[in-house]
């Protein structure tokens, strides 16, 4: 198991940007296929993007596309969500997930952290 605690989350204008991070700690997190998903109020989780074990290759929901980036660095165990150009309809909690499968389902990914909010004002 690997523990996830995700941070960078806040208020923002939109059209403004944000950074979420996600540390992990426990096994080898190169090992693992890292996700973002979120949850607005009323709403299922949803996937936003994930990245591969190395960061060669990445996927997007089609609503976050050219807008958000998502990117790792394996040295500081950590994930990054960079999201540029942000609307009112991303406003959700945000988590990140770590999973063994290059998937977009949430139930692939067996490890979850706590959640940072994201809310973004019109």
């Amino acid at each position: 198991q690997v523990q996830l605690v995700e941070s960078g989350g806040g208020l923002v204008q939109a059209g403004g940007s944000l950074r979420l991070s996600c540390a992990a700690s426990g096994r080898a997190f190169s090992s693992y296929v890292m996700g973002w998903f979120r949850q607005a109020p009323g709403k299922e989780r949803e996937f936003v993007a994930l990245i591969s074990w190395s960061g060669s290759s990445t996927d997007y929901t089609d609503s976050v596309k050219g807008r958000f980036t998502i990117s790792r660095d394996n040295a500081k165990n950590t994930v990054y969500l960079q999201m540029n150009s942000l609307k009112p309809e991303d406003t959700a909690v945000y988590y990140c997930a770590a999973g063994t499968t290059i998937v977009t389902t949430a139930k692939a990914y067996k490890s979850w952290g706590q959640g940072t909010q994201v809310t973004v004002s019109s």
